[in-house]
């Protein structure tokens, strides 16, 4: 049990200290959908603390090799005790890992892809002073739409507007106005 509790906790720290720090790099992108994806309906802190877990089963954030997961690699996930079991969630990462491969020769790759949307350039979302995180962006849902087109399952504009902040493409600026 203290495994399973420094791991959660590991998870969390992890993903903290990630949170809204600009990112290119491919495998930090993917995880962060991976996050995304897991923690509708359940929150942040409960997708987070399975980082380690997901590190693990989604082949340390490979996701060429996620792409190539089949029925087999789907069971073994649903088997897994340490995993979030929600199978449409788990089939929607392969499907986006799958989603990420197609991108390329239009994109270099995943964050290449991420990035274009706002021309390589952080962008910056005046919001009122304690705004939730999850408040939607007319770039989030552009994004959002985009990836729903191009095969990306469970990433909606709620989100994707989180995994744009937690990438560091959209930074929060916050203003006295209400």
């Amino acid at each position: 049990m203290r495994t399973l509790a420094k791991q959660h906790e590991t998870g969390v720290e992890e993903y903290d200290r990630l949170f809204g720090q600009e990112t290119h790099d491919n495998r930090i992108l993917f995880e962060l959908s991976i996050v995304a994806v897991f923690q509708a309906g359940l929150g942040w802190k409960t997708a987070a603390s399975k980082i380690p877990v997901f590190r693990q089963v989604f082949a340390d954030f490979d996701y060429q090799q996620v792409a190539g997961f089949d029925e087999p690699e789907f069971e073994a996930l649903l088997q897994n005790p340490q995993m979030i079991r929600n199978p449409r969630k788990i089939q929607a990462i392969i499907m986006n890992a799958r989603a990420i491969y197609r991108l390329q020769p239009e994109f270099k790759d995943f964050a290449d892809y991420l990035w274009h949307f706002s021309e390589q350039q952080t962008w910056m979302m005046a919001v009122p002073a304690g705004a939730p995180l999850n408040q939607q962006s007319s770039f989030g849902t552009v994004v959002a739409k985009d990836m729903k087109k191009r095969g990306f399952k469970f990433l909606g504009p709620t989100t994707v507007q989180l995994l744009l902040l937690a990438s560091g493409i959209i930074q929060r600026q916050e203003t006295d106005e209400a």
